[in-house]
Order: C-alpha cells, then structure tokens, then sequence
C-alpha cells in the first residue's frame, strides 16, 4: 500500500503545501518566505539544488522527504542531507517515515555516501525518539550556525 517515489515537477505544489504544514508544527510559518516557483526552480531546474522523495498511501501523498548531497573531506566521500521529512499527521503510525529515512540511506549507499545527517529541534522529543530508533545519534560537541543571505 505504500509507494516511494522521487517527486516531478507535478508535485510541486502538493509538495509546497506540505512544506507549510511542517512550518505550522515547527511553529515558524513566519520564517516561510520562499515561494512554489522557487522550490520548482531549485528541485528541477538547472542547477539542481536538491531533490525530494513522496511517501504515497494508497496513490495519496502522505508525505516527503527533500534532500540534498554534501561533502565530508574527513571521509572524502559524499553525504546526504535531510532538509525536511514530514508525514501528514492522518498517515503517522504506519511506517512511513522510517520508509523514507530508509529509502533516503538506500539512496546515499548506492551513491556511495559516507553519511546521511539531519536537524531536529530540541523541543521535538518524539522526532528525537524515532531518529535514535533509526539509529542515528546526535552529535556531540558540535553547534550549528547559520548566516541568513539577503
């Protein structure tokens, strides 16, 4: 009943609105700024900069995954990077998250990354949870920064 697929073009816009219910959860539809034809530019055009996976429950889109590759020069290899993985919360308890974690580290193997890495806010206990039962583990000693381009 579950089917993972990499998103087209046709997606964006369903993918853009799910984008908008991770941003209500997270508590920050402030900081949504972007628009539907950016995320399609970004995900499709050329360059592309990322890339996005659907969860689909029986053809409906339960949920996505939107990622890209990194680099680690520690291991020379590449990575994969989480930005977003949301399951719309009439789809939660079926196993599709762990699936698209899943089908993401099945991804980065093939591509021979070294790692598959992602954020989570520190409020999000049950996303920690569910992480460590993937069996990622949180970095220690490490603090993310960011500098906002305007």
């Amino acid at each position: 009943m579950l089917r993972l697929r990499a998103a087209e073009a046709a997606d964006v816009p369903e993918i853009f609105a799910m984008i908008g219910e991770l941003a209500d959860y997270e508590q920050l539809r402030n900081r949504m700024v972007g628009s539907s034809d950016d995320l399609c530019r970004h995900l499709f055009g050329e360059p592309r900069f990322a890339a996005a996976m659907l969860a689909l429950w029986a053809d409906a889109v339960a949920g996505y995954a939107l990622y890209f590759y990194t680099y680690s020069t520690f291991l020379c290899r590449p990575g994969l990077y989480v930005e977003d993985l949301y399951v719309r919360p009439a789809h939660r308890g079926r196993g599709i998250g762990r699936q698209l974690l899943q089908g993401l580290e099945d991804q980065a193997r093939a591509r021979g990354c070294g790692r598959l890495e992602w954020a989570v806010l520190d409020w999000n206990r049950g996303a920690i949870d569910f992480y460590r039962h993937f069996g990622a583990h949180p970095i220690e000693g490490w603090t993310l920064f960011r500098k906002e381009l305007t």
